[in-house]
């Protein structure tokens, strides 16, 4: 199966590594020009993953129209740009596995609804867990969940994905794998906020808990099992990113909890912070389905300039309540 990657920032890049690890060829979308010079002449991306040295049966284009000889491709760009890109590859009935995690803003669709629209005969799948690209790229052991509902395709795609370090568990709860995802970015930004402000370790520990359970009841209005969230795309993806400051959305929350702005910060970043994008939308689909987010609400108030301890206190001034 010959494998097509889109994006090459960090976790595309890291994709195709894993792609040609068995010495299969590779291809590699970028925008950026000096990325496919730099991956076809140097074998490094040095832009986005500069310490991995990459595979040389992976090859960088600029043309999308060059994907046309794979097989099966993977979607990498953030979320509010699939819809684009999908527009623009001629993908016909080959499988997307889609990679990144968000919901899109103004339609309040998940990943796969978007690529269901922009190409509608394709199969799609989705492939979500707790993963740092850097780590995935150097071959440290890593697992993920494949969500498919076309069992034989799930196989097929397992198979070619899996390797020494990369272990593939299978679903066919897409919905619950999306929800992980994007949920957990608008989390660690939370998490980040409370590094940042010095708020204490039983503080972080309390907000992973109820932000999971914040992730559960949204999940499940949406239509996705308990069980998918509980795991890998959903709570383990959760603890990764709520500890960590490789972790652009931790870091952005870090970066509040201290006091600076996040709208000076996300101009300033080349990389997305995608939990940034997906909490107003999360916060606008949660209130329309009746779903209580409160650390959500929080994050969005954060992120438009609220002040942190104001929130802080907030929070713990809700009616108390049992757990659930």
């Amino acid at each position: 199966m010959r494998i097509g990657v889109i994006g090459a920032g960090a976790w595309g890049t890291a994709l195709a590594q894993v792609a040609a690890s068995g010495g299969e060829d590779v291809l590699l979308w970028a925008r950026e020009p000096e990325v496919v010079a730099a991956i076809n002449a140097d074998h490094v991306n040095t832009l986005f993953l500069p310490k991995a040295r990459l595979s040389t049966s992976i090859r960088a284009t600029e043309d999308l129209a060059d994907l046309g000889e794979a097989d099966a491709l993977l979607v990498v760009v953030p979320t509010q740009h699939v819809g684009t890109v999908l527009r623009d590859v001629g993908v016909a009935s080959r499988p997307l596995v889609l990679c990144a995690k968000g919901i899109e803003a103004g339609t309040r669709r998940l990943v796969s609804e978007i690529a269901a629209d922009a190409q509608p005969g394709a199969p799609l799948a989705v492939l979500s867990g707790p993963t740092f690209a850097h780590e995935v790229a150097a071959g440290l052991p890593t697992a993920v969940t494949l969500a498919c509902q076309d069992a034989a395709l799930r196989d097929a795609l397992a198979e070619r994905l899996a390797g020494p370090a990369l272990r593939p568990y299978a679903s066919d709860d897409v919905v619950g794998a999306e929800i992980g995802g994007a949920v957990k970015n608008v989390l660690a930004i939370a998490c980040g906020v409370v590094e940042g402000a010095g708020l204490g370790q039983n503080a972080r520990a309390a907000l992973i808990a109820r932000g999971f359970a914040e992730m559960t009841r949204y999940g499940i209005a949406r239509g996705a099992r308990a069980e998918t969230l509980a795991g890998l795309s959903g709570f383990g993806d959760l603890v990764l990113t709520c500890s960590s400051t490789s972790s652009r959305n931790f870091s952005l929350g870090v970066g509040i909890g201290e006091g600076r702005a996040a709208s000076a910060m996300l101009s300033d970043r080349r990389t997305v912070a995608e939990g940034a994008f997906t909490a107003p939308v999360l916060r606008e689909d949660a209130r329309a389905r009746g779903v209580d987010m409160p650390v959500t609400e929080a994050v969005c108030a954060l992120l438009e300039g609220a002040d942190v301890d104001a929130i802080t206190q907030a929070l713990l001034a809700r009616p108390l309540r049992a757990e659930a």
